[in-house]
């Protein structure tokens, strides 16, 4: 199958991220202006570290003051569940070369829910077609940026309930979840490990418990009904 066949299903796979890529990177954009710098150092953020939460989470450092290594290591805690990401779709990704670098730097939460909920045309266009899926992400989280700096640096926005569009493109990611896997327990062990998590760490260290948490049972759930 040619790449112009398989990219229109990619794109149509998409729209989602679209539209919540769009805003939320216009409000991270906007953010990132305040700060005094050059309108293209956002777009370079959103090239190279691609990260949603961590670049909000660095405006906000870097507004306090904070050095490159405090930013670095924050980063890497929040964005440390990419590692349970990864380990599932190993076996999808190519063995070596550029392609499967890329899709590994690629793999955001919306990603990695499009990859595994949406299906490729064919099965000799997987991984042509996980590409053009991660690819198409990462342009509109680009261009989100790009235009949040661009009309930061130029006018004064407020901001306020943009960062919603976070929660609400979830919503709709879980909903296309739901629809693929049929199947209510790997959403309830989800659900009980984030209430779990939140009720003893609190909201700062949640993440990394629930996601612990939640692969452990679903461990043990294989286990038993293997």
């Amino acid at each position: 199958m040619q790449t112009s066949q398989s990219f229109p299903a990619a794109f149509r796979a998409t729209w989602p991220v679209l539209f919540g890529y769009l805003p939320l990177g216009l409000a991270f954009g906007v953010l990132f202006a305040q700060l005094g710098y050059p309108w293209y150092y956002a777009t370079l953020m959103a090239v190279t570290v691609y990260a949603g939460a961590a670049q909000f989470m660095a405006v906000g450092l870097l507004a306090a003051g904070a050095g490159l290594l405090e930013i670095g290591l924050a980063t890497l805690l929040l964005n440390a569940r990419h590692i349970f990401y990864g380990l599932s779709l190993a076996p999808r990704f190519p063995t070596a070369g550029l392609s499967r670098l890329y899709l590994m730097f690629g793999l955001t939460d919306e990603t990695y829910a499009l990859l595994t909920s949406s299906n490729p045309p064919a099965p000799e266009a997987a991984r042509r077609f996980y590409l053009q899926i991660t690819a198409l992400n990462q342009s509109y989280w680009i261009a989100g940026c790009t235009l949040g700096a661009l009309l930061g640096a130029a006018i004064t926005l407020d901001t306020r309930g943009l960062e919603f569009t976070l929660t609400a493109l979830f919503v709709i990611l879980l909903v296309e979840q739901a629809r693929a896997v049929r199947d209510p327990r790997p959403f309830l062990i989800a659900l009980a490990s984030g209430a779990v998590a939140l009720l003893t760490v609190g909201s700062e260290h949640m993440t990394l418990v629930a996601l612990g948490l939640a692969t452990l049972l679903l461990f043990l759930n294989r286990r038993v009904y293997a």
